[in-house]
């Protein structure tokens, strides 16, 4: 399981474009006490434990990767491809990019909540105590060691923050309230009683044929070594499209008439 690492800090804004250029400027790999020791805080502009933070996200969104064996972290196709030279989106202004990060995250059983949340919790209403019993339920049926109640409630509290906007106030100031970008998605949002939120299942009309191609060959090869793949797999089985990006099987019927148009 992996219910920590992220410090409770959700995914900002620039983070993973600063961590993919501090491992670029080195060539594309670089020892992981270079890119994120000490002088990190410097560089970054943010305190330790944000670092810690920006570190995790780039990972989980597959940004950057990590060998624990030869103590260095790397680039990858995708950070390539969406922050480098020629890269596709930079700054993050396309929602293409938004899906494909939140398919990172919400796609395979890395992390664990959110993993959970989209592709298992039974609901479309939820309060924030459901959730984490769901997840400390979870860690039981498993027998997963050391899973503290503290660390529960602290991911789900982060995770309601990477897909629900803040409401300003003069205490937080408008930087928290657009916090994470995944907000704009519209995957999540709030009820009007306090800590009740609602699953948003419909059309997207931000995802793009494209990265929903995307992640339906991704989904294909974790899934099968078949050569034809089932339309209700596509919508209904955890970490399918149809899960992850919260859509009804008229709406993968539809984006694969698309697609085979």
């Amino acid at each position: 399981p992996q219910l920590s690492g992220h410090e409770t800090f959700p995914l900002r804004y620039g983070w993973l474009k600063k961590a993919y250029d501090a491992v670029a400027a080195a060539g594309g790999e670089a020892e992981i006490r270079n890119v994120f020791g000490d002088d990190a805080i410097a560089r970054f502009g943010v305190g330790k434990n944000m670092v810690a933070s920006i570190r995790h996200w780039a990972q989980v969104a597959g940004i950057l990767v990590e060998s624990a064996a030869a103590k260095a972290v790397r680039a990858t196709a995708l950070g390539d491809r969406l922050f480098g030279m020629q890269g596709l989106d930079p700054y993050m202004e396309d929602p293409a990019t938004l899906w494909l990060i939140h398919w990172q995250l919400a796609a395979q059983p890395t992390k664990t909540t959110w993993f959970w949340a989209f592709n298992h919790y039974p609901g479309v209403t939820f309060e924030r105590e459901q959730l984490v019993k769901g997840v400390e339920r979870l860690a039981k049926d498993r027998q997963w060691a050391r899973v503290a109640a503290a660390t529960v409630k602290n991911d789900v509290a982060c995770f309601i923050r990477t897909y629900v906007a803040q409401q300003p106030s003069t205490r937080s100031g408008n930087d928290d309230a657009l916090e994470c970008p995944l907000s704009e998605l519209g995957l999540i949002r709030a009820l009007g009683k306090r800590d009740g939120f609602r699953f948003v299942r419909g059309a997207k009309s931000s995802l793009g044929d494209g990265v929903f191609a995307y992640a339906l060959l991704d989904f294909w090869s974790r899934h099968t070594t078949a050569a034809t793949l089932s339309l209700e797999a596509i919508t209904h089985e955890p970490g399918s499209p149809g899960r992850v990006f919260l859509l009804d099987e008229n709406d993968v019927a539809d984006r694969l008439a698309e697609l085979a148009e």
